[in-house]
């Protein structure tokens, strides 16, 4: 069977992430998975009804993405919003479609409080970044699937052998 890869729809030019833009990733590979109907595009925000554009969000300081998970730490918009229970219904929803889906890789955009696979932001609104995950990325290693960063295509290719 040929593996199913979860993308971040910022990834594919869709304008969903916060600030109503787009990241999109351009690489032959992309393209090639797109044309064998091997890819399936979230948005796990979007998924769990947050708008766009919204305001920025950041796991607050002091927690990962396992202590959202686990029901301690919160993830909070820049004026203070607690939107932890968006980011954790975001990240489930992204785990059904998955699964439904039979996806057994994840290409994430990083930095991300849902998406991120290698580095997060501090929690402080000051645009440090710290190692770490997204909620999504967590649950979704959390059950299997390899996450990979948009930074990280590479070696997507080289998992997949293909």
């Amino acid at each position: 069977m040929t593996a199913k890869i979860l993308v971040s729809a910022c990834l594919m030019g869709h304008a969903v992430r916060y600030d109503g833009q787009a990241k999109p990733l351009v690489h032959a590979a992309l393209d090639r998975w797109r044309d064998e109907g091997r890819l399936v595009t979230v948005c796990p925000e979007m998924s769990a009804g947050m708008p766009v554009p919204r305001l920025p969000a950041e796991i607050g300081e002091g927690w990962s993405a396992a202590d959202i998970l686990s029901g301690k730490g919160h993830v909070r918009e820049s004026n203070g919003t607690d939107v932890t229970g968006e980011f954790l219904q975001a990240a489930r929803n992204a785990l059904a479609l998955a699964v439904e889906t039979g996806c057994t890789h994840a290409l994430l955009i990083d930095g991300s409080p849902s998406c991120g696979s290698g580095f997060v932001y501090d929690g402080s609104f000051s645009g440090r970044r710290q190692k770490g995950e997204g909620v999504t990325a967590a649950l979704l290693r959390a059950h299997g699937i390899q996450v990979f960063s948009d930074r990280q295509i590479e070696e997507l290719v080289a998992a997949i052998g293909h």
